[in-house]
């Protein structure tokens, strides 16, 4: 792709600008420049015009299952359930699979909407822009998404106050495009999944603060942030964030008090 991108784009052209809110991971350009063939390019990195140490807080549970364990899933349901209790809904929980999305909706619904929270879940509840206008309508709302919902969510306002992240959000190996693209690459893991999944994580972590009046909660339910050594990665490509960790329990307490 990078020889195409440049035999027929760079290379024709005296000044080319490439701008967008996620093109470094851990503030660098290298992968991106490696994937668009740009050689030695000016680059300038912007600091986000939020202030996001106050704005936003990130917190990670040491106590949760890895996705690959025993107990994951039906942790994720109780820690949303407990979560969004407490908050009163106004949130954005962003899934990697269909198939996690419907298993959660099922796993939370019917205790949720005892609290009179409704559930949203993408492909079960009407198109992208249906829910989206549903959820910036009712407050006391969680919207289920994936792909989609990444990016391009614009939600401005108290709406949308916590956002979840499941899972980290790694390409499937199996996937022919992404299989295919691995072989260039001596180590596909480090090489290309990890920073690829920085990029769209970034993206998703980019969904909470919309203005400088939001503020929010991130919570990302995948202890391998902690536990595995690329998890730095992905924490130090975020802005200037505070980071908390802690027990699951802690969680609904710390959000309901983040958010008054």
């Amino acid at each position: 792709m990078a020889e195409l991108v440049n035999a027929g784009l760079f290379s024709q052209k005296d000044t080319v600008g490439v701008a967008a809110a996620t093109l470094s991971v851990a503030n660098s350009f290298e992968f991106v420049k490696g994937r668009l063939g740009v050689r030695e390019p000016a680059e300038l990195l912007l600091e986000s015009p939020f202030d996001y140490e106050q704005q936003a807080l990130v917190f990670i549970p040491t106590d949760i299952p890895e996705p690959n364990q025993k107990g994951y899933q039906q942790a994720v349901e109780e820690a949303l359930i407990k979560l969004c209790t407490a908050t009163g809904g106004r949130t954005l929980a962003l899934f990697t699979a269909n198939s996690a999305l419907r298993q959660t909706y099922a796993g939370i619904q019917d205790a949720l909407e005892e609290q009179e929270i409704a559930v949203l879940g993408q492909g079960i509840d009407g198109s992208r822009s249906s829910l989206l206008q549903r959820f910036k309508e009712a407050p006391r709302t969680v919207l289920l998404g994936t792909t989609s919902f990444w990016e391009g969510v614009d939600v401005v306002g108290d709406a949308l106050s916590v956002l979840v992240i499941p899972k980290l959000p790694f390409a499937v190996p199996t996937d022919p495009i992404y299989a295919a693209r691995s072989e260039g690459f001596a180590d596909a893991f480090a090489e290309y999944s990890v920073p690829l999944a920085i990029l769209r994580f970034n993206q998703g972590f980019g969904r909470l603060i919309r203005s400088k009046e939001d503020r929010g909660i991130v919570v990302v339910l995948d202890k391998r942030l902690l536990s595995k050594k690329y998890g730095q990665q992905f924490l130090h490509s975020l802005p200037n964030t505070t980071v908390r960790t802690g027990a699951l329990k802690q969680l609904p307490t710390l959000a309901a008090r983040f958010l008054v």
